[in-house]
């Protein structure tokens, strides 16, 4: 009988022995004496203007017969959309959002009747110039029966402050870990991770008004023309955060 191995049929030999001194060993997930780890958390906080700010319009009309108050709701949304357009590209985006049109029912005698209808629009206009944001705000609200409500400030989703932050985050990580491995003694030899735990938190519109312009809402319009507003940008925060994980050269203890 013949000795030896056999050859496995993958290709590999069968009792194969454990790998030597002199092969490779796979990397483990730890630091050791050899090549001990540092992990480090990198933060950034950016207080930056807004881009764009947000209002919400809403037209309203009111009458007793269902045709006459959606054709005065019709004319009232036009007339509405037409002052929004005509501030030409200081309007980044102009929608139309909810639209409804209900009766009012009124008791009479044993049944019920519609006394009224009710008809609303809901539009939604961003603008990026905010001197035109405080004059368009207060003719909207000089309008018969139309509600303004906002501004949100907020940043574009593809804002170069998103990257910025991210940046900053990581420069952070590295100097952090850079300061311990000088506490010891020694240097960072290499990026062994690097981990995005969320990056900036900032949202296309804030959750909450924050110091938004308070509601207005105006029934009838005044013989005079309103004055512009004045209002101040709310500045906008941006957060990053990122792991970080180095080897450095092994320490004089």
């Amino acid at each position: 009988m013949t000795t030896g191995h056999h050859d496995h049929p993958c290709g590999d030999r069968v009792g194969r022995m454990a790998p030597t001194a002199e092969e490779p060993r796979p990397a483990v997930p730890y630091g050791t004496p050899e090549s001990p780890r540092i992990a480090v958390r990198g933060e950034a906080h950016l207080e930056v203007d807004p881009e764009i700010a947000r209002i919400g319009i809403t037209v309203s009309a009111r009458g007793t017969d269902r045709r006459e108050a959606l054709a005065d709701l019709t004319r009232r949304n036009a007339t509405a959309m037409d002052l929004v357009k005509s501030y030409g590209d200081a309007v980044e985006r102009l929608e139309t959002g909810a639209f409804s049109i209900s009766p009012e029912l009124t008791k009479h005698g044993r049944g019920e009747r519609v006394r009224a209808y009710h008809g609303r629009v809901h539009l939604t206009a961003e603008l990026t110039d905010f001197t035109a944001l405080g004059e368009l705000t207060t003719r909207l609200a000089d309008l018969d029966l139309t509600r303004v409500d906002g501004p949100w400030w907020a940043l574009r989703p593809d804002s170069p402050c998103h990257r910025q932050a991210r940046q900053q985050a990581v420069r952070e990580a590295v100097q952090r870990a850079r300061e311990y491995a000088e506490a010891l003694g020694t240097t960072l030899a290499a990026l062994v991770e690097l981990a995005d735990i969320g990056a900036e938190n900032a949202q296309p519109y804030p959750a909450g008004p924050g110091r938004a312009m308070r509601s207005m809402s105006f029934a009838g319009s005044t013989p005079e023309e309103a004055a512009p507003l004045d209002l101040e940008p709310e500045r906008q925060h941006v957060y990053a955060q990122v792991n970080a994980r180095f080897t450095m050269a092994p320490p004089e203890l």
